[in-house]
């Protein structure tokens, strides 16, 4: 988008301080909070605007079959302190995977949870790699994770979690992910013929006002990414690539 702006100050130089002032407008709208706020609402519908977990003590109870996957997709990983660990928004779905997985255990089924995430960001290891010691440290047996380390994207994380979970026709799915990635993530698995409970792990948001903040260009750009995603979806569907 900055890059958009500068071409169009270039070409349009009797013009380039009006392309400078709506540059800076439309920045400080979404640096605000303002606009991309409401991008972020766009991105989460109020559907998944609730964590599912929502920092209670017990969760939910849910309609455990006789077996259940657990499925959690990833969300990146990055360095800190040298050291390669999920990103941010992962450890709220790792804990949320977790307690799924201690309270179908109680229910009595029989039950696993699968990582789905690949290393598009060509680090060290791959995320469902990174993100397995952690759940084994919040309670996850290690003959009850399954690592999918292959997707590099959400419809490479639907398509091959069908391929282990369409084995066994009887097993009920519950998606962990965070609201603004569930809508997207929905899609992709019903397209691959499951239809899974969505269970959301967080919700971003933003703070209006007047000050400009880095986090809300963060939102803004999270959002865009997923409602870009959504609607690569339909004209991928509409022209027979997915």
């Amino acid at each position: 988008m900055f890059a958009l702006f500068i071409a169009l100050g270039v070409l349009w130089r009797s013009a380039r301080w009006r392309v400078a002032g709506g540059a800076a407008a439309l920045f400080w709208l979404l640096a605000a909070g303002w606009l991309s706020g409401a991008l972020l609402d766009l991105a989460q519908p109020p559907i998944y605007r609730t964590p599912y977990d929502r920092g209670r003590a017990a969760l939910p109870a849910l309609p455990f079959s006789a077996h259940t996957a657990i499925v959690m997709l990833g969300g990146g990983t990055d360095y800190v302190d040298g050291k390669l660990v999920p990103k941010d928004d992962v450890y709220a779905r790792i804990a949320l995977a977790s307690r799924l997985y201690a309270q179908c255990a109680q229910a009595g089924g029989a039950c696993r949870v699968i990582v789905s995430g690949g290393n598009p960001q060509h680090h060290e290891r791959a995320e469902a790699d990174t993100y397995a010691p952690w759940l084994l440290a919040a309670g996850v047996p290690r003959d009850a994770l399954v690592l999918e380390n292959e997707s590099l994207t959400t419809w490479q994380n639907a398509r091959n979690v069908a391929a282990l979970v369409h084995r066994r026709h009887d097993e009920a799915l519950v998606l962990v992910t965070s609201a603004y990635h569930m809508p997207r993530a929905m899609l992709d698995f019903h397209r691959f013929e499951m239809a899974p409970l969505p269970a959301v792990s967080n919700v971003r948001h933003v703070k209006r006002g007047l000050l400009p903040r880095w986090r809300n260009l963060v939102a803004a750009e999270t959002a865009l990414h997923e409602l870009i995603g959504i609607a690569q979806f339909y004209v991928y569907r509409m022209i027979g690539w997915f």
